[in-house]
């Protein structure tokens, strides 16, 4: 076994060491491309270095800048949202999102939530998936060392110390888990999207005989609740919601 595993990894080492410097080739040429002005051409090598698997806010971020320079602001939100869901604290990231969303046809309030909800969402979208399941991880630890100290040593105070120690962890513990739980959901199931027909009517029901509820634009920012055929059930920020084509959203 050693011996197939010594091989395999003979053979395909210098096979990914030469795929990741191709993809970094790419990204080189696509940021020189940028840098030319060359707009479309950069978005074409920046899509390419994604196809292949290879992502991150930077890549994102410059794809998101390359549409946008180019006038397609769909293209440019979404990348500047999935360029966010990597890297949530990147203020150039956050800034760029907030000029192509004032440019877009639709003004949506959102609707107005309880502070402790608002807070709450704002603490789980303040750190990416990775950095909450890190933190959950990392204080389930100490809440077992809390626990194996309670139960194994003989010292009042220490057994004090731990049980008060380990109910404090295993509260933010859970708080962590839900955190990362949702940010999992809601990125592996792919559950925001944006609009990218100019305009679409938003219907009562999954079908093109629905009522008619209200109209969207391309740029648009939804979240999608259920899907039924070809037809998915989103809700806008306002609160708003109703059924309309798959075809006409862009997962982040």
């Amino acid at each position: 076994m050693k011996k197939i595993t010594i091989i395999l990894a003979v053979f395909y080492l210098p096979l990914l060491v030469a795929a990741g410097e191709r993809q970094q080739a790419l990204v080189a040429s696509a940021d020189s491309a940028y840098r030319e002005k060359l707009y479309t051409r950069a978005i074409d090598k920046y899509e390419s270095v994604i196809m292949q698997g290879y992502e991150s806010a930077a890549l994102y971020y410059n794809l998101g800048n390359a549409y946008f320079n180019i006038n397609d602001l769909p293209a440019a939100i979404l990348n500047y949202e999935r360029a966010k869901v990597l890297d949530p604290r990147d203020e150039d990231i956050a800034f760029n999102l907030r000029i192509a969303n004032s440019m877009i046809t639709d003004k949506i309030e959102p609707v107005p939530e309880i502070f402790y909800i608002r807070w709450w969402k704002s603490l789980r979208n303040s750190f990416n998936l990775h950095t909450w399941t890190i933190t959950s991880i990392s204080l389930f630890i100490f809440l077992l060392v809390c626990i194996g100290t309670f139960v194994l040593s003989r010292r009042l105070p220490l057994r004090k110390t731990a049980f008060w120690t380990g109910l404090i962890i295993l509260l933010f513990s859970a708080a962590a888990f839900s955190m990362a739980s949702t940010k999992f959901t809601i990125q592996h199931d792919h559950l925001e999207a944006i609009v990218f027909e100019p305009t679409i009517t938003v219907k009562s029901s999954p079908s093109e005989t629905g009522k008619d509820l209200f109209v969207i634009h391309e740029g648009t920012k939804v979240f999608i609740m259920d899907e039924i055929n070809n037809w998915c059930n989103i809700r806008i920020a306002n609160g708003s919601e109703g059924w309309m084509p798959i075809g006409s959203l862009k997962r982040i």
